[in-house]
């Protein structure tokens, strides 16, 4: 019985830490979108050419860390 019970805690735990980096992903994209639209705004096309290599790195990180964490 313990073992199926550590089995769903595993399955539980692993939910939960996917569920918690894609809610953190989203914020920061959310967040540098915000920030890349509002400097973007002020200095124009140079600034939004950075930003979209800046969110590409970031979600490339952000995939191999969720990656790494559930295997």
């Amino acid at each position: 019985m313990s073992l199926i019970l550590m089995q769903i805690w595993e399955v539980v735990v692993v939910v939960v830490v996917v569920v918690v980096v894609v809610v953190v992903v989203v914020v920061v994209v959310v967040v540098v979108v915000v920030v890349v639209v509002a400097v973007a705004a002020v200095v124009k096309v140079e600034v939004v050419v950075v930003a979209v290599v800046v969110v590409e790195v970031v979600v490339v990180v952000v995939v191999v860390v969720v990656v790494v964490v559930v295997l």
